[in-house]
């Protein structure tokens, strides 16, 4: 019977490190997931942020060049253009469509300022993560903003 027991003793102590290398490397696992979507969910972030401040400055360009030519033509030379800010939100709405964006960030962008001399834009973008789409299954939205002004250079 005391041979049974020390036996039975033994094994358990042997048998008590069982399993402890498989979940070290589930933990490593987790860990190394988790970075890497940090890392190529950050990137992606970054780049479609970017891509928004760039569609928001070419759309803010094509906003301001909406400008009224007959009163541009009538007035005294070296006068500035007047933009025609009432087309302003449907110039940046054209501009978005011909850039190829989704049809809700179309509707999602619009002028956030606009003047005769100024404009203001905001662009939308949406996007769908990479590595976290797994456990975040929304979609995420981001904007960039721009401003642009109608201005003439001297006559060459």
């Amino acid at each position: 019977m005391r041979v049974r027991v020390s036996r039975a003793i033994r094994r358990v102590r042997r048998d008590g490190d069982r399993g402890s290398a498989a979940a070290a490397v589930l933990i490593f696992a987790l860990v190394f997931m988790a970075l890497a979507a940090f890392v190529v969910d950050g990137g992606l972030s970054i780049s479609k942020r970017e891509r928004a401040a760039d569609i928001a400055e070419q759309a803010a360009r094509f906003a301001a060049q909406d400008i009224d030519i007959e009163k541009l033509r009538n007035s005294p030379a070296g006068t500035p253009p007047e933009i025609i800010a009432g087309d302003c939100t449907a110039r940046v709405r054209e501009f978005a469509a011909q850039s190829e964006l989704a049809q809700a960030d179309v509707d999602g962008s619009y002028c956030t300022f606009a003047s005769t001399e100024r404009v203001v834009v905001s662009i939308q973008l949406t996007y769908h993560p990479m590595l976290t789409g797994f456990f975040y299954d929304r979609e995420v939205t981001v904007h960039g903003t721009a401003a642009a002004e109608s201005l003439t250079g001297p006559a060459n």
